[in-house]
């Protein structure tokens, strides 16, 4: 079973958003700053916790639940898209003065933070974005449609595999459904999140975690037959990439992100999809060397190179 998260610092809804977005702070106050991205999309940022308030031991950590999921759910008919989050995160940025800006952005959030980067270079306005002056990318979703598709099929094929039908077999042989419902709900949420992981068993650390469907295809459906790697290169900041071997995600999606962005890219064995749960220690130790060298501001990174 996860362990218990422990209550934030402060917490409460954003008043510079068009729809108010639970955020939560971690971590001593007057500490280097940064805003972590959950994934989904269409989660919440709890699934993080409690393992990734390591990072609150030196910094002042701030998490909030993206439009549409968790406690950010709207009654907005509108659909919620990747331009709806970046422009959120703006929005967050500037009431928080989160800069110089740190993005720590973990699947679906790794993706989410490059294409915040992408459109503060493009912004005409300097001062409507913060440009990130230093960006972590955990086992970022997929930088390309193509690798989405190889992703959606390996992720069917795990879950269809002997271990993971075995486990499922297990459970209905079980009786648990009767004798206790609320851990036959938790135990099929792990079986649902297995085939993230390199050993399957490791689900049963993982937070459990709600998607909101409409918002997770609207988001998706808005990025179209998406390729952002040509473009990471207009990205000057600097950045760590962080990518589990054996995560169902395609590592060549982080290989070449990486490499279109000058990033440092630290591969761990032994590792799916959720470095937090199965490889901590390897983890957080490439994300502590990256951040040891201090932020400086956005104003301080050269412009791109004129096209």
């Amino acid at each position: 079973m996860p362990e218990v998260i422990p209550p934030p610092r402060e917490s409460g809804f954003t008043r510079t958003t068009s729809a108010p977005l639970y955020w939560a702070r971690y971590g001593p106050v007057r500490a280097d700053p940064l805003v972590v991205l959950h994934g989904g999309p269409g989660a919440h940022h709890d699934y993080l916790l409690p393992q990734m308030l390591y990072l609150a031991q030196k910094h002042d950590v701030l998490f909030y639940d993206q439009r549409g999921g968790g406690r950010s759910r709207t009654n907005d008919q509108e659909p919620v898209t990747w331009q709806t989050q970046v422009t959120d995160l703006a929005a967050i940025v500037k009431q928080f003065g989160l800069e110089p800006l740190t993005i720590v952005g973990y699947s679906w959030g790794g993706l989410l933070a490059v294409l915040y980067a992408l459109e503060a270079v493009e912004a005409t306005d300097a001062a409507s974005m913060v440009a990130p002056s230093r960006l972590v990318l955990i086992d970022p979703a997929p930088l390309a449609r193509r690798y989405r598709v190889e992703f959606e099929a390996e992720f069917r094929r795990r879950q269809q595999g002997p271990e993971i039908q075995r486990m499922r077999a297990e459970l209905e042989a079980s009786g648990l459904r009767e004798t206790d419902p609320d851990a036959y709900r938790h135990r099929l949420f792990e079986l649902s999140v297995a085939a993230y992981f390199a050993n399957p068993a490791n689900a049963k650390n993982l937070t459990p975690f709600r998607i909101i469907a409409r918002t997770q295809q609207s988001v998706w459906d808005s990025l179209g037959d998406y390729d952002l790697i040509p473009r990471l290169g207009q990205i000057r900041c600097p950045a760590l990439v962080v990518h589990g071997r054996d995560d169902p995600i395609p590592v060549a999606s982080s290989i070449e992100g990486a490499q279109a962005l000058r990033a440092r890219l630290v591969l761990l064995d032994d590792c799916g999809h959720v470095p937090y749960v199965e490889q901590p220690s390897g983890l957080f130790a490439a994300v502590d060397e990256f951040l040891a060298t201090p932020a400086q501001s956005s104003s301080s990174h050269s412009s791109p190179d004129p096209k």
